[in-house]
């Protein structure tokens, strides 16, 4: 009984080691790009068309009219990006649309404060309205600092779309019509 229990083990470890090699050997895999997916960047013009996969023979779902719109490329093919918008849909652009800015958006239905330091008893120096875009200047500690207009400001990190380095897609989340589609 021992042995067979040792045997088990010794075979459940070495699974669990394939397992985690092959989740490692993904991780590490290059990309097409040869940049890291997830990662952010913005649609480049006011017209980018989103395609139900990566090809102009896909089906045509909407265009969004937003230059400047934060999405996050979650996988991506030699000329085509599958991104995830602010609304956590799922699509494909070609990648000639997309540029490495980092922007954000204020997704949420109120303001959110621009602080004139990292820190939360930090004075406002302005809000950045709801659906409003900002330039991402860098992240550091919990907060980012942001650039709207001739304003720049700290949000903590998560508070505006597009800061976050987790996967954002919800794919199961229903198409709006809010990103000008």
């Amino acid at each position: 009984m021992a042995v067979k229990m040792r045997t088990l083990l010794t075979a459940a470890t070495l699974m669990i080691g394939l397992v985690a090699g092959a989740a490692q050997a993904a991780a590490d895999r290059p990309t097409p790009s040869g940049l890291p997916v997830p990662r952010y960047v913005a649609l480049k013009f006011d017209k980018v068309n989103a395609r139900s996969g990566p090809g102009d023979d896909h089906r045509l779902l909407w265009v969004y009219r937003v230059r400047g719109l934060p999405v996050q490329v979650v996988a991506e093919t030699a000329e085509w990006r599958r991104i995830c918008d602010p609304e956590g849909e799922l699509v494909w652009v070609h990648k000639r649309t997309t540029d490495g800015r980092r922007m954000t958006m204020n997704t949420h239905a109120d303001p959110a404060p621009l602080r004139r330091r990292p820190k939360d008893a930090s004075r406002v120096v302005a809000y950045l309205n709801a659906r409003a875009l900002a330039s991402l200047v860098r992240c550091e500690d919990d907060w980012c600092r942001v650039r709207a207009g001739d304003v720049t400001g700290w949000v903590r990190q998560g508070e505006l779309w597009g800061t976050s380095e987790a996967v954002q897609c919800r794919p199961s989340h229903a198409r709006g019509t809010s990103l000008g589609r």
